[in-house]
């Protein structure tokens, strides 16, 4: 008799359980490794402001626009037009923290959001009553176009970032020489 029991409370449960996910589908955050070799940081031997400030000038340097300017903390953004009715824009943030008690190494923290909009066209109409014939719906203008937000993603860690610390180690290295 228990063991009759035992088994219905295992079936049950496998059912119940069953109900809550979507078959072969597996939650996003089950893909985060949280690997040792993928990371969105550098370590960098300079402050934590001069680190920022080498961000920042590499992210104007490659047409990024700030939103954000902080001692520490940098957000810029950038637009691109890869068809002629699809736009995409990168949201980029970086944090600098400093490293050690006598602040002169600091790692930076980074990452870029990829935010995908198609343009969606909607018609622009009125209806008008008409007694004897019904409603008839008669268009106003062409279209009303809108951008709608289809995608966003986060850049996942690789060559994407390994560019962009290239280039602030180098401006890191230049903005150090003129001073």
């Amino acid at each position: 008799m228990i063991r009759v029991i035992v088994g219905m409370l295992l079936l049950l449960t496998g059912l119940l359980s069953g109900c809550g996910s979507t078959p072969g589908r597996v939650a996003v955050y089950q893909n985060e490794g949280f690997e040792a070799n993928e990371t969105f940081s550098r370590l960098f031997d300079a402050s934590a402001e001069a680190t920022c400030e080498a961000a920042r000038r590499t992210l104007l340097s490659q047409g990024y626009l700030p939103t954000t300017v902080k001692p520490d903390f940098i957000s810029a953004s950038k637009h691109f037009q890869p068809e002629s009715e699809v736009h995409v824009q990168i949201a980029f943030n970086v944090v600098c923290a400093p490293e050690g008690r006598l602040g002169k190494l600091s790692t930076v923290y980074v990452n870029a959001i990829q935010d995908r909009y198609v343009l969606k066209k909607n018609p622009n109409s009125a209806t008008v009553g008409v007694s004897a014939i019904g409603s008839v719906s008669i268009p106003l203008t062409p279209s009303e176009d809108s951008l709608v937000k289809v995608a966003s993603e986060t850049i996942p860690a690789g060559p994407f970032y390994d560019r962009f610390f290239a280039l602030m180690q180098r401006t890191l290295a230049h903005h150090e020489d003129e001073q």
